[in-house]
């Protein structure tokens, strides 16, 4: 497989149509080398248009995203250079990475030890300096990172029934928080921005499908 080739192919093929027009988003996906984040065995699926699972033998738990997500969420937030990011649920550390070159500083939450140490190892190899892998217990994770907070910028890389507020509560005035909500078989990517002390604002972006992310409140099955 050429991967230039296979780069350029993702980013005019799935990335560009799906209204991802930031030249600045389209040019560090064109240098970001997604092919070191995705694992040793599945790496010729580095830029297809699919999600790629992150742990042998649960193809359906944690994953990364398809590149076209990934880039449309990444575009949506408009992270400013001298920006705060905290993403939950680091994965393999792409998205981490991605942040890092738009952002001044990342933290990332994983409640996957053999996660943890992978995200870490990947940002290591890829020479990221300003971004932190911390790990959490999965309910920790839902609870964000309070410590560090307030946030311009966060982003859940996986769904959720709902936002908690608390996370919400942890964006600057100004902030935005991305996630995709919802239950199957619909989800939205959503994005929130935090508009006063005690309001957000918030928009669909698009329709898509996501994992869970762990730790994150379900709604009640009860029925009367």
């Amino acid at each position: 497989m050429n991967t230039e080739i296979a780069r350029f192919n993702m980013i005019e093929q799935q990335i560009r149509p799906w209204e991802v027009l930031d030249q600045n988003v389209l040019s560090l996906l064109s240098t970001l080398k997604r092919e070191d984040f995705v694992p040793p065995g599945l790496r010729a699926l580095a830029f297809v248009d699919t999600q790629v699972p992150l742990l042998d033998g649960d193809p359906s738990g944690p994953c990364m995203l398809e590149p076209k997500v990934e880039a449309r969420l990444l575009q949506e937030l408009q992270v400013q250079r001298h920006e705060k990011a905290l993403e939950i649920g680091a994965g393999s550390g792409f998205m981490a990475a991605l942040l890092a070159h738009r952002a001044q500083q990342v933290f990332t939450l994983e409640c996957r030890p053999a996660l943890v140490q992978m995200a870490r190892e990947n940002l290591r190899k890829s020479g990221i300096v300003n971004a932190t892998v911390v790990e959490v217990s999965a309910d920790e994770g839902a609870r964000g990172l309070p410590a560090e907070a307030p946030f311009d910028v966060i982003l859940l890389s996986g769904s959720v029934a709902e936002v908690p507020r608390a996370l919400l509560e942890q964006l600057k005035i100004g902030g935005r928080l991305a996630a995709i909500v919802g239950e199957l078989p619909i989800m939205r990517a959503r994005l929130y921005t935090r508009v006063g002390d005690a309001a957000w604002s918030d928009v669909d972006l698009f329709d898509t499908v996501a994992p869970r992310l762990e730790g994150f409140a379900e709604p009640s099955q009860f029925e009367f």
